[in-house]
This record gives structure tokens, sequence and C-alpha cells, in this order.
């Protein structure tokens, strides 16, 4: 009598950034939390109701926390891995290399996160046109979304920042981007946070209307869709720090 094929654990790892740290967590296929890891990540504030932060730093911590949650752990074994984070704005120019997005210009200070105001007026503004866009969003634009992060940064930090831009991203998709090297969005992101539709697309008379009609000529800078799930692409921009054993 032949003996039963030896089954062997299968594991998923999960990743939250959340405002002051990077929490990881090794799941089992059935659920249970096997193991997590938490680390600290930078906060900077150079000016009243600006909070940043660094990509790097938080790319960093992603990694030294999915390390320590699968050490001892056959990468085989690892089924997949899943990212969440706040709404932030990360930056980056045409290589990819990060932007500050503060007049003091700590190149590594590229991320503004959630919780910074500093756009304010210009979710004022948003709302004052009542674009039909806004119905997207529950009606308000709020100043952590998207828009009026792009807004002050075009109106406040123009040739430092705005015209060497090449890419803005939510932070989630800037995860996934570092971890698979693809672009593509998340459609979830796109619709709740800078008011794309899934039936028409990009709406051009609101960014036309609120100052940003650069960005009609060349959507590439917030917006990467596709019908593929991302995946790992080996040489790709994140092959040298993607998380491993």
């Amino acid at each position: 009598m032949s003996r039963p094929e030896p089954t062997f654990p299968q594991y998923y790892v999960g990743i939250d950034v959340g405002t002051a740290s990077v929490r990881a967590a090794l799941v089992d296929q059935d659920g249970s939390v096997v193991l997590t890891a938490k680390e600290p990540i930078e906060i900077w504030e150079p000016h009243p109701d600006h909070y940043v932060q660094s990509s790097n730093d938080i790319w960093d911590k992603c990694c030294h926390t999915a390390r320590r949650v699968t050490q001892g752990v056959d990468p085989s074994r690892i089924r997949g891995i899943g990212f969440d984070a706040t709404c932030s704005l990360v930056v980056l120019d045409k290589s990819f290399q990060p932007l500050p997005v503060n007049s003091n210009g700590e190149k590594d200070r590229n991320v503004i996160l959630w919780m910074d105001h500093r756009a304010f007026g210009q979710a004022e503004r948003i709302n004052q046109t009542r674009h039909r866009v806004l119905q997207y969003v529950g009606g308000v634009m709020s100043p952590e979304m998207q828009p009026p992060k792009l807004m002050w940064l075009k109106e406040n930090l123009h040739e430092s920042c705005w015209e060497k831009a090449g890419h803005f991203l939510d932070l989630p998709d800037f995860l996934s981007w570092k971890a698979t090297g693809s672009l593509t969005r998340s459609l979830c992101t796109l619709i709740c946070k800078w008011t794309y539709s899934s039936e028409t697309g990009w709406d051009d008379s609101f960014w036309t209307t609120i100052g940003l009609e650069d960005l009609v000529s060349d959507y590439s800078k917030i917006d990467r869709l596709t019908n593929e799930c991302p995946t790992s692409t080996p040489g790709g921009p994140a092959s040298e720090k993607t998380p491993k054993n």
C-alpha cells in the first residue's frame, strides 16, 4: 500500500503601511496568523500642516518586515503578497528617482502623507467647481486626496517638482510597482482618490478646470491601467530590492 503524499503548508504575506509604522504578517492557508513584525517609519514636518515621508524608507521597512516573518520559510511555499497603505502621494522623476515635495529640497522626502493638509485651499477650489466627477468621491474632495495635492505641487513647486515629475503614485500602487516591476494601478484607488471612472475613464474637463491640463496630454504620469494583475517581472525596476529570504 503506497503512502500518501506529504502535504506542506502554504503561506501568504500581508504588509500594512500605516502612518508611523510598517506591519507584516505571515498567514497560513487556513487564515491563521503565524508571525508578525513591525518597524517604525520616519515622519517629517518641515512646515505647519506639512507631513512628509520617504518612499525609500518605507520600502526598506517593507523588505525588513517581510524578511523577518518569512525567515526559515521555503520561498516556494509563499503563494502571494499583498499591500495596504495610507492615502499618501509618492512622487518620482522620469528615472524613477525620488523628487522632494517640499521647498527644503531633501531628495528622499518625496511622499506627501495622508494627514498633510497643505492643499486645503486647493480642495476648496475643487469643491467650488461642483464638477460631476465629485460624485465619485462622495460629493466633496478632501485635501487628503490626490488632485488637490497635485495642484499644490504645480502651484508651489513648479520647477523643482512638477516639471521634473514622471510618476505620481498612490502609496499602495508604489509598493506593488516596487514588488513586481509593473506600473499597473489599482482601479479602486483611481476611482476613490483620483476621480477616475471605470465606465468612461478620465474626464479631461475636470483636470482642465482645476488647472492641471498638462495631465490630459500625458495621463501616464498618474495612470497605467491594464486588464492584467501585476506579476513578477524579472529584471524590472524592483528586481534588486524585492523582499527575499
